[in-house]
């Protein structure tokens, strides 16, 4: 065992962080999941449909976001939003190789 807990997290690991505590949340998994294949919601879209204040369902596209999960695009005045798979396979996929190197 490594004795060092105070190594600093590298930033593949602390991006694979922000990932796994962007999908971590209840409301934001389900948010994810009203995103059909190669479709575009705006926060307007998925408020209608959730059972959270804009605000919130605001807040939670926010986290998902910074985690670079969802992707936003500007278009007049509506933000259009799409999922970013990559990302994600990206992530698990880091964990992954982890594990397999302790085996």
């Amino acid at each position: 065992m490594s004795r060092r807990y105070d190594r600093k997290l590298g930033n593949d690991w602390t991006h694979r962080g922000r990932v796994f505590t962007a999908l971590g949340d209840e409301h934001r998994q389900r948010i994810l999941l009203m995103f059909e294949r190669g479709e575009e919601l705006t926060i307007k879209d998925i408020a209608e449909v959730a059972p959270l204040s804009r605000t919130a369902v605001a807040h939670h596209v926010r986290v998902l976001r910074e985690a670079g999960v969802l992707v936003a695009e500007k278009r007049g005045r509506a933000v259009h939003l799409r999922t970013n798979p990559r990302v994600v396979v990206e992530a698990m996929k880091g964990v992954l190789e982890y594990i397999r190197k302790q085996m």
